[in-house]
């Protein structure tokens, strides 16, 4: 603890509370609360209380994660299920693993090779007529904010999702969020054109900007903000990471991402990205949009079109299931599969309206 850590340095060094709150510049008062255990040190103050008690900043700094984790569960029934089920993924996330590039079957290389041609193909026989092109982007950016809004529960058809993105239209009996969720998701569609035309990278700014369109007027104020709350997932047996590992988390996460653009076939490190902000949960709400956001960031920027991931019930479920085996089992193989098969259809429907 903390509070005994500090308590037995100031006894070592013999010192008085007045002269530790002199030379730290924290006020004696809020020093004997942190002795006593009656308060928690902020996160602020750490390196204050480091220098001034002579302990290394790692050691105080794991002490307080320690007590941190403490508090959030000690009334909490079945930790240790609790911490059986978060241990492996986490775990995963925080090691030197994590900048590993992933194995491959050869199921997946011959389906990524499919994928080359299909994407040369496009290349080569894209429509030079501009009309052509922007009736087919509108076609396609319409069917990704159905599908995308539609595996999160929203509840606007594909004719609906139209009427309210492209014509501004009320639909009766649908809710405000849902008619929200429709009209964010098409600009934040927009925001990524305009990255990629700037050729902007995927940062904790450009990411946190496109949270804020994801969420915008429908939970304003945690829009573009990491959370600072546990969360559970409903229907997973996944615990994502608590918030005080969010910063090392997402830091890890785009030095990740610009280690591994350089190696990774394009497909793969957009499914890694995209499971990877999944897992890490670092937001209350539109984790899942935002994440197939940056999966088809990734695959515009490099030559490929959008992926569509199914909101219907069987594959909902197929997407969860495959989110899972990674989060649980370490085996992102099915996600890949899942991520490639979208990549290809897209891009054969792509083809066949040129």
């Amino acid at each position: 603890m903390v509070s005994l850590l500090l308590k037995n340095k100031r006894e070592i060094l013999r010192l008085k509370i007045q002269e530790l709150s002199a030379i730290s510049g924290i006020d004696q008062a809020l020093l004997s609360k942190y002795e006593s255990g009656k308060r928690n040190p902020s996160d602020n103050h750490l390196l204050a209380l480091s220098n001034a008690y002579q302990i290394p900043y790692q050691e105080i700094k794991k002490e307080y994660l320690i007590d941190k984790i403490v508090e959030l569960v000690k009334y909490e029934e079945n930790i240790g299920e609790l911490f059986l089920v978060a241990e492996t993924r986490v775990e995963y996330l925080t090691s030197k693993n994590v900048f590993e590039i992933p194995e491959i079957d050869d199921e997946t290389k011959s389906k990524l090779k499919k994928i080359d041609s299909l994407k040369k193909k496009w290349q080569e026989n894209r429509p030079l007529n501009t009309t052509q092109l922007a009736k087919m982007k509108e076609y396609f950016n319409l069917k990704y904010t159905f599908d995308s809004n539609r595996i999160e529960g929203n509840t606007l058809s594909l004719k609906e999702t139209h009427l309210v993105v492209n014509e501004g239209v009320t639909i009766s009996g649908k809710s405000m969020r849902e008619h929200l969720e429709a009209i964010n998701h098409s600009e934040a569609i927009d925001f990524l054109d305009n990255l990629i035309s700037e050729k902007e990278p995927i940062n904790k700014r450009s990411l946190l900007d496109l949270h804020r369109l994801v969420l915008k007027s429908v939970d304003s104020e945690n829009a573009g903000k990491y959370r600072n709350l546990p969360v559970r997932i409903g229907g997973s047996e996944y615990m994502p990471p608590q918030p005080f590992l969010l910063e090392k988390l997402m830091e890890d996460y785009f030095l990740n991402y610009n280690r591994q653009r350089k190696m990774l076939h394009p497909v793969l490190l957009a499914a890694e990205m995209h499971e990877r902000l999944v897992s890490i949960h670092p937001f209350l709400d539109g984790n899942g949009r935002t994440s197939r956001l940056i999966m088809n960031f990734i695959l515009l920027q490099n030559g490929f079109t959008l992926a569509i991931l199914k909101g219907d019930s069987t594959s909902r479920v197929q997407y969860f299931n495959a989110l899972q085996e990674v989060q649980l089992n370490n085996n992102p193989i099915p996600f890949y599969h899942l991520v490639i098969d979208r990549c290809i259809e897209s891009l054969e429907e792509h083809l066949s309206m040129v």
